[in-house]
């Protein structure tokens, strides 16, 4: 699944994401973001401790 997002802030390991398009208003997205984000995030890039959706 290709997730169209917009990086919004970083701070003390949170990284801020709005999801642009369809992703933005879909009801899954929160699913979308911790389970599919946040996930390869944690996994990928050293000192991020958690992402939040902004709208």
């Amino acid at each position: 699944m290709m997730v169209d997002c917009e990086l919004v802030d970083i701070e003390d390991g949170i990284v801020k994401l709005r999801l642009l398009g369809a992703c933005g208003s879909c009801p899954s997205s929160t699913i979308t973001l911790k389970a599919g984000i946040e996930r390869a995030l944690l996994e990928e890039v050293p000192g991020v401790v958690e992402v939040e959706q902004v709208f």
